[in-house]
């Protein structure tokens, strides 16, 4: 979602057009964020602001992918969560309880308002036998002043404390795409990634089977992408450059 149909409320270039041609074509498509802080109409009324219609049952993010993935493992379980409404929201949709007494797991979620509180009491639940979840591994996001330290910088705070990693859902967690083509009922062989990071979104993508597109307008430049040991299966400079290239069969030259 971020540098690849948004800049923080300004939409890229293209992006409207993108996901118009999809609509009009039918084909099937999800909107991915590792973003956990915000519900997916809290998102859908995001884009809508920056002029891109997605629906809301389009929107699938790290919260989602980490309540589904808790539910699997646990159903019916109990979480002390260190994040905000997106991901709190998405425990209690299926059947979690949040609590600090004694819960199964510690769930560090991305919040534009870390407390040492908060912290200091996800460090004592996991050294009493909590379980240590994080909705993805970013070290940092970006804002219009700058970057911004993100739930893996948080997450190996608490693990240098505890000695305790975390177990990350979101991307470049394989597990994250394959949750949402579960969602689209969707096949890896027929099915194209669109994102801007190496790191999460390529990695993820190619581990998942997928064919992959980088785009150059977000976090990752074609140096950038260049210095990493896998590739992309194309590269352009945003999603403008797809619009026309939907319903057609993927170039891979």
């Amino acid at each position: 979602m971020d540098g690849v149909l948004v800049h923080e409320e300004e939409a890229i270039p293209g992006a409207a057009d993108f996901i118009d041609r999809l609509r009009e074509s039918d084909c099937s498509f999800m909107v991915l964020t590792n973003n956990s802080i915000f519900t997916p109409r809290d998102l859908c009324a995001r884009l809508s602001r920056s002029g891109i219609e997605v629906p809301e049952e389009a929107i699938w993010t790290s919260a989602l992918a980490t309540a589904q993935f808790l539910h699997e493992q646990r159903p019916g379980g109990s979480a002390y969560v260190v994040g905000e409404a997106g991901l709190t929201t998405a425990l209690h949709e299926v059947g979690y309880v949040i609590t600090d007494e004694d819960p199964d797991y510690v769930v560090l979620g991305e919040t534009r308002t870390y407390s040492f509180e908060a912290i200091t009491r996800a460090i004592r639940l996991l050294e009493k036998g909590a379980r240590f979840i994080a909705t993805n591994p970013d070290a940092s996001g970006p804002s219009r002043e700058g970057k911004l330290p993100a739930t893996g910088s948080v997450a190996a705070l608490i693990a240098t404390a505890t000695g305790r990693q975390p177990y990350y859902v979101g991307k470049p967690n394989p597990m994250m795409m394959r949750s949402a083509l579960n969602k689209l009922d969707a096949h890896s062989e027929t099915t194209v990634m669109v994102g801007d990071r190496m790191d999460t979104d390529v990695k993820a993508g190619l581990e998942t089977g997928l064919r992959t597109v980088l785009v150059l307008s977000g976090s990752t430049t074609q140096e950038e992408a260049d210095i990493h040991p896998y590739g992309a299966t194309r590269v352009f400079d945003s999603v403008a450059d797809l619009v026309d290239l939907v319903g057609k069969p993927f170039p891979t030259d």
